[in-house]
C-alpha cells in the first residue's frame, strides 16, 4: 500500500476549491483507503463534509465537485458556419452597415442556398473582425456614367435579397425610383431599364384626319378656345392640351382659318355670392347687344340660364331690348322648367319694367335686380355665358342675313352650348359635366 503524502503541504498549493475536494475524496474514491472518519481527520473537515463529496461526485461526476454558487449548464452544440459564408458576411459588412439580421439571413440563403437563422447571423456579424468604414463615392447610383448599368445594378441588389430601404440607402437614391425600377424589369424585362422617349408611345394613325375635322371647328368657331373646341369634337382619347396643340399647328399652315384678336388678361374668378346648391334655386337673366349689323341695326341676345346646372333655359333675339322680350324668354323658361326660386337680372329697362315686376310677383319669384353701375355686374352669371357666346358662335351670328337666319343660328348655340362639356361643371366634378345631363329631370315650382 503507498503511503498517503501529508494534506497539510499539499494544500498549499491549491488555487481554487476543486482541487481541493479532488484531493480530499481522491484516497476514498479512487484507492478506497480509510473512511471517511478517518479522512476527516487526516485533513480536518467535518466528517459530514467529507461524505458528502463522494456521495455527489458518485451521481454528477466532476459537477458534483463545483461550489454550489457556480451553476452549471450543458453546453449546446455550436453553429458551424461554412467559412465562405463567413467571407460573405465580412464582405457585405464592409459596403454597408445597416442591414438587418433577416435580411442578411435571406441575401445569404438567395446567394449560396444556405440556411441561417437570424439570430445565427447577429453572432457571425458580430463575431466577424472587419470594421464597418464610411460609404465609397465609388458605390452610388449617379456616379457611373451608363444609365443603364446603374439600373441594372439596382436590380440585381434587389434580386440577390437585399431590400428596398438598404438599396435606397446604399445607392443613394429614393425609394420610389427603386420601386420603378423593379417594377419596369417585371413588366418589360431588360427593356425596361433603357431611357424612354417621354410623350405617346403608340402611333398616331389618325392624326390626320382629327387635324382636319379640328380645322373645321376652327373655321366655324375661330373665336372658341381649346376647350370649347375639345367639347365639340367629343373625342374621349384626346386631351384640352392635344386639342390646343392641334389648334396652334392649323393656324400656321391654313389660312383659311380666321385670325382673332386674342382675349387680353382675365381677372381672377371670385367666389360667386350666388352659389346654387340645387336646380332652379337661382335663375340669371340678360341681355347683350351682337357686335355685328343686320340691316344696319344690332340685335340683341337674352338669355336665361339656371345657376345650377348652366343650362340656357330659354332665349331670344330682337332689334331691341324690350320688356316683351324678356317676359318671352321667361314664360319659355317657366314653361317648360317651372317657376325658379329666385331671379338675378341686371338694372336694364327690359327686366325692371313695370309688367316684369307685375309677372315675378304674381309667380312669387324673388326678383333681385343688380346694380351694373356700382360694379356688381360679376354677381350675373349670364356676363360670363356672354363670353362664350362670344367666342362659340358671333362668327356663325355674322353670316346671317336675314332676321330668321338670325334667330336660328341663336337657337342651334343654345342647343350646342347645352349639349357640350362645360369647364365649370367638370371643375365642380359633374359626370358628365353637360348642362343638360346635370339638370336632368328636374323642375322648379310648377
Amino acid at each position: 500500500m503507498t503511503p498517503m503524502l501529508d494534506f497539510a503541504p499539499l494544500e498549499l498549493h491549491f488555487v481554487d476549491q476543486m482541487q481541493w475536494r479532488d484531493e480530499l475524496i481522491r484516497p476514498l474514491v479512487l484507492l478506497a483507503e480509510g473512511t471517511p472518519t478517518q479522512r476527516a481527520a487526516e485533513t480536518h473537515p467535518h466528517p459530514d463534509t467529507v461524505r458528502t463529496f463522494p456521495r455527489r461526485f458518485r451521481a454528477q461526476g466532476m459537477l458534483g465537485l463545483l461550489p454550489n454558487a457556480i451553476e452549471a449548464r450543458p453546453r449546446g452544440r455550436a453553429p458551424r458556419v461554412p467559412e465562405a459564408v463567413r467571407h460573405e458576411v465580412d464582405r457585405l459588412k464592409a459596403l454597408y452597415a445597416g442591414f438587418h439580421y433577416r435580411a442578411l439571413a435571406r441575401i445569404l440563403f438567395y446567394t449560396f442556398g444556405y440556411p441561417i437563422h437570424h439570430n445565427t447571423v447577429k453572432q457571425v456579424w458580430e463575431q466577424s473582425p472587419v470594421v464597418t468604414v464610411q460609404q465609397l463615392d465609388l458605390w452610388d447610383y449617379h456616379t457611373p456614367p451608363d444609365r443603364d448599368q446603374a439600373r441594372l445594378q439596382v436590380v440585381k441588389l434587389y434580386y440577390q435579397g437585399w431590400d428596398k430601404v438598404s438599396i435606397s440607402q446604399f445607392l443613394r437614391l429614393s425609394r420610389p425610383t427603386v420601386d420603378r425600377w423593379i417594377r419596369r424589369l417585371e413588366a418589360e424585362h431588360f427593356a425596361g431599364l433603357m431611357d424612354h422617349k417621354r410623350g405617346p408611345k403608340a402611333p398616331r394613325k389618325r392624326w390626320f384626319p382629327v387635324m382636319v375635322e379640328v380645322s373645321h371647328l376652327q373655321k366655324r368657331h375661330p373665336d372658341a378656345g381649346e376647350f370649347r373646341i375639345w367639347s365639340l369634337l367629343a373625342r374621349t382619347d384626346l386631351s384640352v392640351r392635344t386639342v390646343g396643340r392641334i389648334m396652334a399647328i392649323n393656324k400656321q399652315v391654313d389660312d383659311d382659318i380666321p385670325h382673332v384678336r386674342k382675349p387680353g388678361p382675365q381677372p381672377t374668378p371670385q367666389p360667386h355670392p350666388s352659389k346654387a346648391r340645387h336646380p332652379h334655386e337661382f335663375g340669371f337673366i340678360d341681355g347683350r347687344m351682337m357686335d355685328f349689323a343686320l340691316e344696319g341695326v344690332k340685335g340683341w341676345s337674352l338669355i336665361m340660364l339656371d345657376g345650377y346646372s348652366r343650362t340656357m333655359l330659354a332665349g331670344a333675339v330682337a332689334p331691341v331690348e324690350a320688356s316683351w322680350v324678356a317676359l318671352l324668354v321667361l314664360s319659355t323658361a317657366c314653361l317648360r322648367y317651372g317657376v325658379p326660386e329666385t331671379r338675378i337680372s341686371d338694372s336694364g329697362g327690359a327686366c325692371t319694367s313695370n309688367e316684369f315686376e307685375a309677372v315675378c310677383t304674381r309667380l312669387e319669384i324673388n326678383h333681385e335686380p343688380i346694380e351694373s353701375t356700382q360694379g356688381e355686374s360679376y354677381k350675373n352669371l349670364m356676363e360670363t355665358h356672354f363670353n362664350i357666346q362670344r367666342r362659340l358662335s358671333d362668327y356663325q351670328f355674322s353670316l346671317t342675313t336675314t332676321p330668321i337666319e338670325f334667330e336660328q343660328a341663336h337657337q342651334a348655340f343654345l342647343e350646342l352650348y347645352n349639349t357640350t362639356a362645360h369647364q365649370g361643371l367638370m371643375q365642380d366634378h359633374f359626370d358628365p359635366p353637360i348642362p343638360l345631363a346635370v339638370l336632368g329631370e328636374a323642375k322648379g315650382r310648377l
